[in-house]
């Protein structure tokens, strides 16, 4: 089996992956066929059965391990599989932690360098806030490590969101200690915080697809209002500090037509927006360069960026 990353125009391909998706769909002739989508820990790659009815064809669904044989070609500068044989795989024929993209970095590491950070909050309701949904609320706790920071874009795997937000805390921190204008003990709580409404808007691997919360609400709105719910529980917690708080998460995005409810009106909410701004990108690069095959400099327009991207070369 190769992974998907691993691929190539011309390539013909043979071993079981995750179906992520399955959709039956009709050409304009009127023709049957059904859209796929496979996975493994690499990524995803857009397949196709063009003759569903055919005898090497056997029923599976989504989220099923499909042993498949097919050929891999381009089609609108992507690669696409035309599976020519596919069955469900057994249980015992495959290992789901080669089909589910996780960190490059250990998991409990990361978490335990997050609570660090937490132990550093020296207010006491900020630090209360941190406190229960990273250590005393094990639910929350357990899907923080486990959830992605997307569905795209960047992140987009097993332990994304905790990655992605140690980044963001490290940011934060350097910029406090560059501008002492800032309020360390809120902009580090934000930078904590700023996600964590992601645990409710995406499902876990292997679905990680928007839950029904996250297409009603978003995950500013959601993290914005699982503050409120802990801050409740603080007694005495201040309203002002509150207030701050949400904000900051709510206008972390930067710009309205990004989907912050608010644009930055406090300095921490500005710096919280450069931070995720910054880690957002920098890791969108990052894939984009592991992705792209060894020896390409110039690696073509990306929307994110509205840019021909090019990858710096070895000057040694």
């Amino acid at each position: 089996m190769k992974y998907i990353n691993e691929l190539r125009e011309g390539n013909r391909i043979s071993g079981i992956y995750l179906c992520k998706h399955k959709q039956s769909a009709v050409t304009k002739n009127g023709k049957q066929y059904e859209n796929v989508i496979l996975q493994d820990k690499t990524g995803t790659i857009d397949a196709k059965i063009w003759d569903p009815n055919s005898m090497g064809i056997r029923e599976f669904e989504a989220l099923d391990y499909v042993d498949i044989m097919g050929d891999v070609s381009s089609f609108n500068g992507a690669l696409q599989v035309s599976i020519k044989n596919a069955r469900k795989a057994d249980e015992g024929e495959y290992n789901p932690a080669d089909y589910l993209p996780t960190s490059r970095y250990d998991i409990n590491t990361m978490y335990q360098e997050l609570l660090s950070w937490i132990g550093t909050v020296k207010n006491q309701y900020l630090s209360g806030l941190l406190t229960y949904y990273f250590i005393q609320d094990q639910e929350t706790a357990k899907r923080f490590r486990m959830s992605s920071a997307a569905k795209s874009v960047h992140h987009g795997f097993v332990g994304g969101l905790l990655e992605h937000t140690l980044s963001v805390t490290r940011f934060c921190d350097f910029m406090v200690k560059s501008y002492p204008i800032l309020n360390r003990d809120l902009l580090i709580t934000a930078a904590i915080l700023h996600d964590i409404g992601k645990t409710k808007e995406l499902s876990l691997f292997p679905q990680n697809d928007y839950t029904n919360d996250g297409q009603l609400l978003g995950h500013i709105m959601i993290g914005a209002e699982m503050v409120h719910d802990a801050a409740q529980k603080i007694d005495g917690f201040p309203q002002e500090l509150e207030n701050q708080l949400k904000h900051c998460i709510l206008a972390h995005h930067g710009e309205l037509e990004y989907g912050s409810p608010k644009k930055p009106a406090m300095v921490e909410a500005v710096a919280l927006n450069l931070a995720d701004n910054a880690d957002a990108k920098m890791e969108t690069l990052t894939e984009l360069f592991d992705a792209a095959p060894a020896g390409n400099e110039w690696l073509g327009y990306n929307r994110f960026f509205e840019s021909n991207i090019r990858r710096t070369g070895d000057f040694s």
